[in-house]
């Protein structure tokens, strides 16, 4: 069971539970936790969403570990095909998700990882939080959730996409992207109370004004702008593909065993 999920006073905590591996995200883990979310919107009895992780690190990302049942030979339309479902597809109902939802990040939280906490809500970080996409080292030019513009401004992400520097978390509360950082120690506890101050309110009253904001980002171009970057995402592989051994596979897989 890679997801844990508990219900109380109203509020449903989705827990990532592969620590040994940095709370990478396998193929299961995405599967049930699209489960988990979608189980908490059907809960009446559910008015607050939060989602954290066990051990040291909020997630690594992708585990290039765990390959995917494929073909024979691997095609640029299996891969988006597979990548459409489980990486746009997914973080966009979690996105749209009507109830409130927050994220705890500790540690580190790459690539992948983003695509975990930006789609809540709000977001909580501990001192130690750090946030980076570095996938333009191996060819592609951000991960296939570009949330990036939308939460760092234009320049901030590009500096991050360019750089492959990770983003501190006084950094990502200064530009808007976390609501509140907190010490390591002292993170469940303030995610859980804000979650609790959330479930307070009118469950209709907040689904309104969650409907609100994400409504007004479309208008100004969110949900046609990561559409349109996925394709912009899927050339990287395109491109990997036309080298020998895809490489960029190794390279991930180089970088993730640095976290263990």
């Amino acid at each position: 069971m890679h997801i844990l999920y508990e219900v109380k006073d109203r509020i449903a905590t989705l827990t990532l539970n592969r620590p040994e591996v940095a709370n990478a995200q396998n193929m299961a883990l995405l599967d049930e936790l699209d489960a988990a979310w979608t189980r908490a919107a059907e809960d009446e009895d559910v008015k607050v969403v939060l989602l954290r992780a066990e051990g040291k690190h909020f997630s690594a990302g992708h585990d290039l570990k765990d390959r995917w049942p494929a073909p024979d030979e691997i095609t640029l339309e299996w891969i988006y095909r597979a990548e459409a479902r489980r990486y746009l597809e997914y973080t966009l109902r979690w996105r749209n998700l009507p109830k409130p939802s927050i994220a705890a990040v500790q540690g580190r939280c790459i690539a992948g990882g983003l695509m975990l906490c930006w789609p809540c809500d709000l977001i909580v970080a501990a001192e130690d939080a750090l946030f980076s996409d570095p996938v333009v080292t191996m060819g592609i030019g951000g991960v296939e959730y570009h949330g990036h513009t939308w939460e760092l401004g234009a320049r901030k992400a590009k500096e991050i996409l360019f750089t492959g520097r990770p983003l501190t978390a006084e950094e990502a509360e200064k530009v808007g992207m976390v609501n509140r950082v907190v010490s390591r120690d002292e993170l469940d506890a303030a995610t859980r109370e804000l979650a609790e101050q959330i479930a307070k309110m009118p469950a209709f009253g907040l689904r309104q004004a969650k409907r609100a904001v994400n409504q007004t980002l479309d208008v100004q171009g969110f949900y046609a702008a990561v559409q349109s970057v996925f394709d912009v995402h899927q050339t990287g592989h395109g491109n990997a593909l036309s080298v020998s051994g895809y490489p960029i596979l190794a390279k991930l897989d180089e970088m993730k065993e640095k976290l263990r």
